[in-house]
């Protein structure tokens, strides 16, 4: 049976959507970080390898670096 184990658990500030990080062990020998966004009773959930991750986590960071601070998100 597949492992999940829970990175980060936040609610995001735009819709209030529950978003949770975590990392997969997958019984055929491979892990994956998995995204689950709950909307309301509506769930998306992405699968994505590490080589997906590092893209997605650059892109994300390189963004947030170029916005103005407006002190924190809570």
């Amino acid at each position: 049976m597949d492992q999940a184990n829970t990175l980060d658990k936040f609610t995001g500030p735009f819709g209030g959507q529950d978003i949770e990080l975590q990392s997969v062990d997958h019984e055929a020998g491979f892990t994956s970080l998995r995204l689950r966004i709950r909307e309301g009773k509506r769930f998306t959930i992405f699968d994505i390898d590490k080589q997906t991750a590092e893209r997605w986590a650059i892109a994300m960071l390189d963004w947030a670096k170029q916005q103005k601070d407006l002190g924190p998100a809570e």
